[in-house]
């Protein structure tokens, strides 16, 4: 895994949608128990990987946006 694209798209979660640094893990389930994001959350994380690394995720499948590591792995294979 990407550690500095990894660290970008914590950073983008931190700031656009206010969740604490200190709870906020690589493999923190987003949408789940953990972090509890729902679907206006995504949109911002959608917004947020394009800005960052022009990167399309509309229409990307659910698992994608479970956690860092799996954005990153997408952000990783669909980067020109």
């Amino acid at each position: 895994m990407n550690t500095e694209i990894a660290e970008k798209i914590k950073a983008m979660l931190v700031e656009n949608l206010r969740i604490p640094a200190d709870e906020l893990e690589y493999n923190s389930e987003l949408f789940g128990d953990d972090i509890g994001l729902d679907s206006i959350d995504s949109i911002e994380i959608i917004a947020g990987i394009d800005s960052l690394f022009g990167v399309q995720m509309t229409g990307a499948a659910r698992e994608n946006f479970q956690t860092i590591e799996t954005l990153t792995k997408y952000v990783e294979e669909n980067m020109e």
